[in-house]
């Protein structure tokens, strides 16, 4: 059994504000929110990362979170929300127990998550396109 802190939040033995849960899927508030209602979604089974978690459970966190963000816009009367998966730890991911983040949005709320881009050099555009493109051809 696996002993992540999302893992003791399943079993009860971290408390947690949940909001929804059936037999394979939790909902709770994030501890250190972007915004009041910040909610993760989780599969109750264990998967370190995206990478590692079936494609059909990832379908249904999509399913489930579809249901569950328009909720917490409604309920925190928020103007939109952000969907996110942090994979791997250079992306912020800070559990390794895959999960996405139900963020509620207000336009100026100082969020920034596209703060910071980088464009593309020369030609560089291209050759990463074709360098992913041999990759997928690999796999």
């Amino acid at each position: 059994m696996e002993d992540c802190i999302f893992c003791k939040i399943v079993r009860n033995e971290i408390p947690s504000q949940r909001i929804y849960e059936d037999d394979r899927y939790l909902v709770f508030l994030d501890i250190s929110p972007v915004n009041v209602g910040h909610a993760l979604l989780i599969p109750r089974q264990h998967y370190a990362d995206v990478d590692s978690t079936p494609p059909e459970v990832l379908a249904h966190l999509a399913k489930i979170a579809q249901k569950i963000a328009p909720a917490i816009v409604g309920a925190t009367g928020a103007e939109a929300y952000n969907i996110t998966i942090n994979n791997g730890a250079a992306a912020g991911q800070m559990v390794s127990h895959v999960h996405l983040h139900l963020i509620p949005r207000f336009e100026d709320d100082g969020f920034h998550a596209w703060h910071g881009r980088k464009p593309y050099g020369e030609g560089e555009m291209a050759a990463t396109a074709e360098k992913i493109k041999e990759e997928l051809d690999r796999n």
